[in-house]
């Protein structure tokens, strides 16, 4: 019922919308208020690994990320300033969401007796680290990173009762979180929740160690399905939405973005390696989430994908979604596929929720949005055998007309589906 966040080069959900629907590359290289480019970055990867730099120098950037306004929070400036950005951002996305919704305190104690759930994905580390330099100039203000704070700072200063719960699957974390969110909603352990997930790139040392293992692209682009990706850009945001069941939704007369009929979750098990994924159990995964939600994918016209640009990732990713799609209807090409990725980078731990907001903006607006650096599509995927064609221009979202089991043709809703997974093949859905 509500949305709130922030995303590279989009202070608000309305400028993330624009930068989608006109296909803006908001990537750009490191900004010199994080920390320089002098002595971190060398251009070859060899060369980069063996003097402990850094070949990638691009990134999706937030502006303004540490901008906070502690009193109106009732927090005091002091303790504000030890409090990781990260935290102060999730904080504030989580006002967006309830001021979205139309939601005061006072409005969810009377209606809800504080019953609110709080789900926050987080997975990166990096102000902290600033500590043992800040102590040696003398600095009385020490930085502090607690996943755990993250979400409780939430309950606390809005008086929730609910679960407060941080969860940490890398790159998967917002979708984990929502993934919990919901479940809690359906077992009535909360009456609505708040779940998404934060990520900024504060220290050099996130760089320097995926650029040790060969993860970072080469280029600075992020080519989800196109040709040449040879890695990731790295990539901020935080975003949050507020949840509720869809009958106490109705009854209560709030406005509706979409409905989430199903989510599901599994881990691939062993593969061929720690960050490489298994389309086996990605296959497996997806036909469970339209198993439960009662989905025939031939009614689904958009997939939000993972699409971290790789050679071998996006492949895989559009192999599990195939067999998924293929265990019932053989139809090609009717499937809309994209990734929010190849605009704002991959914002890690806040990855899903941005997918799903932008798969949101596009039901609200009837439009899909194209996604970017894929005019020469990855070789290593022939689309023309499977039901997905990667969406390269800004065009109506059409609903879908559809005759299934003999039935006379009929049109069927907007219906969008999201994948998300994380390294160590966390797959999320």
């Amino acid at each position: 019922m509500g949305l709130g966040g922030r995303y590279p080069k989009a202070a608000t959900l309305e400028a993330f919308w624009e930068n989608l629907k006109q296909g803006v590359n908001c990537i750009g290289e490191i900004p010199s208020e994080r920390w320089s480019l002098e002595g971190f970055y060398h251009p070859d990867p060899d060369q980069a690994a063996a003097q402990g730099k850094s070949y990638g120098k691009w990134g999706g950037f937030l502006e303004g990320f540490a901008e906070f306004d502690p009193l109106f929070f009732g927090i005091s400036p002091r303790e504000a300033e030890t409090m990781d950005p990260q935290e102060r951002l999730f904080v504030q996305a989580c006002w967006e969401a309830l001021e979205d919704a139309g939601y005061t305190r006072a409005r969810l104690a009377a209606l809800h007796k504080g019953r609110v759930g709080v789900y926050a994905g987080i997975t990166k580390i990096g102000h902290e680290l600033y500590g043992p330099e800040l102590r040696r100039q003398g600095t009385q203000a020490l930085p502090q990173t607690s996943f755990s704070s993250v979400a409780n700072r939430v309950s606390y200063l809005f008086d929730f009762h609910g679960p407060s719960m941080p969860l940490d699957t890398m790159c998967s974390a917002s979708f984990t979180a929502i993934h919990e969110a919901c479940e809690h909603l359906l077992r009535g352990e909360c009456e609505v929740a708040l779940a998404g997930g934060v990520n900024l790139n504060l220290h050099p040392s996130n760089y320097l160690t995926m650029s040790a293992v060969r993860m970072l692209s080469t280029e600075g682009l992020c080519r989800s399905f196109g040709a040449g990706g040879d890695g990731y850009v790295p990539g901020e945001g935080v975003g949050v939405l507020f949840l509720k069941r869809l009958s106490l939704a109705e009854a209560d007369g709030d406005q509706i973005y979409g409905v989430i009929k199903a989510t599901a979750i599994n881990h691939g098990g062993k593969t061929n390696g720690y960050t490489v994924p298994n389309p086996q159990a990605q296959g497996e995964l997806i036909e469970d989430a339209l198993r439960k939600a009662g989905v025939h994918p031939r009614t689904i016209s958009y997939v939000e994908a993972h699409g971290t640009g790789t050679a071998l990732g996006d492949p895989i990713e559009v192999a599990g979604l195939s067999k998924a799609f293929g265990a019932q209807t053989q139809d090609r090409q009717y499937c809309a596929i994209g990734s929010a990725k190849s605009n704002i980078g991959h914002c890690e731990s806040a990855a899903g929720i941005a997918g799903l907001t932008k798969v949101l903006l596009q039901l609200k607006h009837g439009q899909l949005v194209p996604s970017l650096h894929s005019e020469e599509l990855n070789p290593n995927i022939d689309f023309a055998r499977t039901p997905f064609v990667v969406q390269r221009t800004l065009g109506e979202w059409k609903r879908p007309q559809v005759s299934l089991a003999g039935e006379p043709q009929r049109e069927y809703p907007r219906i969008a589906g999201i994948s998300s997974f994380g390294a160590g093949d966390r797959t999320r859905t």
